[in-house]
């Protein structure tokens, strides 16, 4: 038997190699390098986070990239209902990302005394177990796709970021056009560490604004 396709990917090997928990740390780094996702970035949010591979690529940029005396400054949050092994300087939050408990525990993770924060950059690289049955796989994701949509627009700042995955579909154009209700620039993109024969792409949307009326 031949080895298993991960084993011969040249991305799986960089990854064993540099210390990444996972193959698509290089899908966030190659979206970065892309849009420059992390310019300005202090305080960021990893949504269904395990098993860590976007937090550890915001540690090693936000913390380790900054100069010494913007470190203190920098708050990073991983949420899953998973537990994770720690990552260095990421706080980690076991807990549903529909869950208003979980929101204001990410919240407290910015707040400087009485003032609250919010997060430059939200990022969910989140997706459902592959059933193998494409219309349901699609639906899934699409709704983890809004559940990290709906929270983000509790815990981002005016201005910032969020960047999700999802799946490619006829359904895709209806996703882009609700994001465009919180975000007047929205993109979707494939980084080239995403597998060619995979329907995942990320969507990466700039410029957070509340609509008039809405609440968080």
């Amino acid at each position: 038997m031949g080895k298993p396709r991960d084993k011969r990917d040249i991305y799986y090997r960089k990854a064993k190699e540099e210390g990444w928990r996972a193959r698509s740390a290089f899908k966030l780094l190659q979206l970065d390098e892309q849009f420059d996702l992390f310019s300005g970035v202090r305080r960021a949010v990893d949504l269904c986070a395990a098993p860590g591979s976007w937090s550890q690529v915001l540690s090693r940029r936000l913390l380790r990239g900054a100069p010494a005396a913007d470190r203190a400054d920098v708050r990073i949050v991983a949420v899953d209902l998973q537990e994770m092994a720690p990552i260095e300087g990421v706080h980690l939050i076991a807990g549903d990302i529909t869950s208003q408990a979980t929101v204001d525990e990410v919240l407290a993770q910015f707040r400087e005394g009485d003032a609250e924060r919010f997060a430059d950059l939200v990022v969910c690289d989140g997706a459902p177990d592959v059933s193998g049955m494409h219309d349901l796989d699609e639906y899934i994701q699409a709704q983890l796709l809004l559940s990290a949509l709906s929270i983000t627009t509790q815990l981002l700042r005016t201005g910032g970021t969020f960047v999700a995955k999802i799946f490619r579909s006829r359904n895709t154009s209806l996703l882009y056009a609700q994001l465009r209700i919180f975000f007047p620039d929205v993109y979707i993109a494939k980084p080239s560490s995403s597998r060619t024969s995979s329907v995942e792409a990320f969507v990466v949307a700039r410029g957070f604004v509340l609509p008039e009326g809405f609440e968080r």
